[in-house]
């Protein structure tokens, strides 16, 4: 399972111009899910991104977390995030979960994210979305657990 964590001022997801979801200050996460992710998986990626220290202490050093600062998550799927560019001129997506499980897991991830974090808003899967963002830093990590 992937995440492509950034630190935002604010961000937003639209579908066919209308918000459906929008943060503040805090984490958007692309989210890819890989043919042999689990649950387990979906909550050991949601530890590490809740709890990796990418906001600023007091003395603009990265120590704090998205729990420290109570700040909001907006979770968007992306399974582009898993594509095979190795070689060619076209990604492969073969190395992306299936839909159905794909869903599963992101509704999984969501559930417990909303179970442990204040505020957490979403995309819409399998959507085209609009996604935008402003990024501090920038600040972007792309997180994986196997």
């Amino acid at each position: 399972m992937i995440g492509l964590v950034q630190r935002v001022a604010h961000a937003c997801a639209k579908v066919n111009g209308e918000v459906i979801g929008s943060i503040d200050e805090g984490l958007l996460v692309l989210l890819a899910v890989e043919p042999d992710d689990t649950e387990r998986k979906a909550e050991r990626l949601l530890d590490r991104i809740s709890g990796y220290r990418i906001f600023a202490d007091p003395n603009g050093k990265m120590n704090l977390s998205l729990k420290d600062v109570g700040g909001e998550l907006l979770v968007v799927s992306q399974f582009t995030l898993a594509a095979d560019t190795k070689k060619g001129m076209r990604p492969s997506f073969s190395s992306a979960a299936s839909p159905e499980l794909g869903e599963r897991l992101y509704d999984h991830f969501v559930e417990k994210a909303s179970a442990l974090l204040s505020r957490v808003q979403t995309g819409r899967f399998g959507a085209e979305m609009e996604i935008t963002l402003t990024n501090i830093g920038p600040t972007t990590f792309s997180l994986r657990v196997e």
